[in-house]
């Protein structure tokens, strides 16, 4: 008995804890997708402790160009208690780390009317935070309601096939 739990504790202790990973669902159902990039995200301590906690909102966090640098806006990561006074801000803007050239490209395609910059997901990538900015354009209300259509259907393909 004791030696099974030891080889448990073993094969635990080998394998490191997944990194959650963060999808914006509300972006995937209101916008279509033209062109992803992945970016870095500047944070504080507080924040990367308080992400793999899972305390995260992207749903409304959107970028923007300022001053030839492009900034998360509206992404929220609630405090970390544990950081007491050393904690962050929760709304404030984050800046996003890109080359020059991608983000002179990025802005320049996001000027075009009726396209927007939003964050598509945010994962972790070797410890470090990764966010994917999508350019996206609006979905009109009969391609939102094709793509429920399609989905459903691709569900009741599956439930058939597995019985």
């Amino acid at each position: 008995m004791a030696k099974m739990k030891q080889q448990r504790a073993a094969k635990k202790a080998a394998e490191p804890a997944p990194e959650p990973s963060f999808d914006n669902r509300r972006a995937r159902f209101e916008y279509e997708k033209l062109e992803s990039l992945e970016a870095g995200l500047a944070l504080q301590g507080s924040e990367i402790k308080s992400i793999r906690r899972g305390n995260i909102s992207i749903n409304e966090a959107f970028a923007r160009l300022r001053d030839g640098e492009l900034w998360l806006v509206s992404l929220t990561i609630p405090p970390y208690k544990e950081a007491s006074v050393f904690n962050h801000e929760p709304n404030r803007p984050r800046k996003l780390l890109l080359h020059r050239e991608q983000i002179e490209r990025l802005a320049g395609r996001a000027g075009e009317k009726g396209l927007t910059l939003v964050p598509w997901r945010l994962y972790f990538k070797r410890g470090r935070v990764k966010v994917e900015i999508a350019l996206v354009r609006g979905k009109k209300l009969w391609d939102k309601r094709r793509d429920t259509q399609e989905r459903d259907v691709k569900r009741e393909i599956a439930r058939s096939v597995a019985r």
